[in-house]
């Protein structure tokens, strides 16, 4: 499965890649097959030349997340499978060395907006909507809290999950659920730009920076210190840092080895 997908869309345009949610007559629900399909598509763009993703949705939703309909009736070892084929994705997603950022035009929900939080930067159009659902049900959105959790803290997860309350995206922003909201007309464009901005650079030293970053994020103080002066200390000794520093000292402008745009 490295390309022929049902219900996804990979796209390269120069050095961008978009990889697309492609399920509208199904709200882009997050089926095992989708699952599938996104973590192979994270892997294959992952593994190639691109140096900036966009993850994006087609049709009236971002997604509705998790397809209810395979899990009726089910095992619990068939349901913990499914669960666990939606982790493997997320974690390929934020596994992926390029920087990632999620373009949300419309209702993000459940499984859907927990992608939205495993990518690394998001911008939303201003008629978005986010929603961990089953605060209002019978299922709550316990492995969707995981992402949005360690993006917008403990007391307003709890909230967006105990009620099941939609937010919109201002308040997404506010929360540092997504980076930016601007107009649907111009969110292909600031989508674009931001890209732009968080691909300048050397793209070894971005790859390094953004692991690092996400396992610091899981340790104590000390030890993310710990992690961090080894990584940085490693990091000024590849050729793209001394190039860097070289330019700085000389005023002048870098020439980078792994040069982005």
């Amino acid at each position: 499965m490295s390309g022929d997908f049902q219900y996804v869309v990979v796209e390269h345009d120069g050095p961008y890649a978009t990889i697309w949610l492609n399920h509208p007559d199904r709200l882009n629900v997050l089926s095992r097959q989708m699952m599938l399909e996104l973590t192979q598509a994270f892997h294959d763009v992952g593994a190639g030349s691109s140096v900036g993703v966009i993850l994006a949705a087609k049709g009236r939703l971002f997604s509705a997340g998790h397809d209810f309909a395979e899990m009726a009736d089910k095992s619990l070892a068939e349901v913990r499978s499914l669960f666990e084929t939606c982790t493997t994705m997320m974690t390929a997603l934020q596994a992926m060395p390029q920087p990632v950022v999620a373009r949300v035009h419309a209702l993000a929900t459940g499984a859907g907006c927990q992608l939205v939080a495993s990518a690394d930067l998001a911008v939303a159009a201003d008629e978005a909507t986010f929603a961990t659902p089953g605060g209002k049900g019978g299922l709550f959105c316990t492995t969707p809290l995981v992402a949005v959790g360690r993006l917008i803290g403990r007391r307003r997860a709890l909230e967006m999950g105990m009620s099941g309350d939609a937010i919109d995206a201002q308040t997404a922003a506010a929360w540092g659920l997504v980076n930016e909201v601007v107009p649907l007309g111009e969110l292909e464009f600031a989508t674009d730009a931001l890209l732009v901005r968080v691909t300048r650079g050397s793209v070894e030293s971005k790859t390094i920076g953004k692991r690092a970053f996400y396992e610091q994020m899981d340790l104590d103080l000390p030890a993310a210190y710990d992690l961090a002066t080894r990584v940085m200390a490693d990091g000024a000794l590849i050729a793209d840092a001394q190039e860097s520093i070289a330019a700085f000292i000389e005023k002048r402008s870098p020439r980078w080895r792994t040069e982005t745009v």
